[in-house]
């Protein structure tokens, strides 16, 4: 973690809670990086005692959030921080809830892979999603190291991975739909396998979230709802 965007306080104890909750922001993020990991592998492979595995484990990413969110809610209380400590606060709120988010789209795609039978997996296209959950994994990981440097060059690029996201997402879709007009009665099956997809998709949005929030607590800019090169030049703005 760099530390090198932290203002020095005179005190010390103060230096050390905002160090510490962005250390439990990223071992909050890096469960939520396995457990994506874990849901694509147990879908793609059918492993069903990993998906299991991530389905009971919510619980952990569950309440990591209410931990760090209790311990942002004392440090308001008792620091009542202003400027960029009130900015560093509120982007780590925000950072949590979409992990959290996040590690219930990955449930959701372990619970609908638990579903699948051998023929489907034989049948729909695996190594696309596969190639999809992989570079949702590397957008999350990319998105977490950007927090943790409050690096806005980083977050800037890491965002701008969702474009391919979603490009592989619409690739999936088409074929499942093809495959399901073809087979009207894969329908019901196949469609688990579009919720899946739709859940990667969702992990991707929120990945660009949290190198959004990189970019409000450096520079003072909100960044949501804006295009990619509207959150690069906003990016290279003064910090307020």
């Amino acid at each position: 973690m760099d530390k090198s965007f932290f203002k020095q306080h005179i005190s010390q104890q103060f230096n050390a809670e905002l160090e510490d909750i962005i250390k439990q922001v990223m071992a909050m993020g890096g469960l939520v990086e396995q457990q994506l990991a874990d849901a694509v592998h147990a879908m793609v492979e059918g492993d069903a005692e990993l998906a299991e595995k991530v389905m009971t484990s919510d619980y952990e990413v569950n309440a990591k959030e209410v931990e760090i969110d209790e311990e942002c809610t004392h440090i308001l209380a008792r620091r009542q921080p202003t400027a960029s400590d009130l900015r560093l606060v509120i982007a780590v709120i925000k950072t949590i809830t979409d992990l959290e988010r996040m590690g219930d789209e990955a449930e959701r795609v372990g619970r609908m892979g638990l579903h699948l039978l051998d023929e489907d997996r034989n049948s729909a296209p695996m190594s696309d999603i596969a190639s999809m959950g992989e570079h949702v994994r590397e957008m999350t990981r990319g998105a977490l190291d950007a927090f943790a440097r409050m690096d806005v060059e980083q977050a800037v690029r890491v965002a701008q991975l969702d474009i391919q996201i979603d490009s592989l997402y619409e690739t999936v879709t088409h074929k499942l739909m093809r495959q399901m007009t073809a087979a009207p009665d894969s329908v019901p099956r196949l469609m688990d396998i579009v919720w899946a997809t739709r859940s990667l998709e969702r992990i991707g949005d929120r990945a660009r979230n949290i190198c959004e929030y990189v970019v409000y607590f450096v520079k003072g800019k909100d960044v949501r709802h804006t295009s990619y090169e509207q959150m690069a030049e906003q990016a290279t703005g003064d910090r307020h």
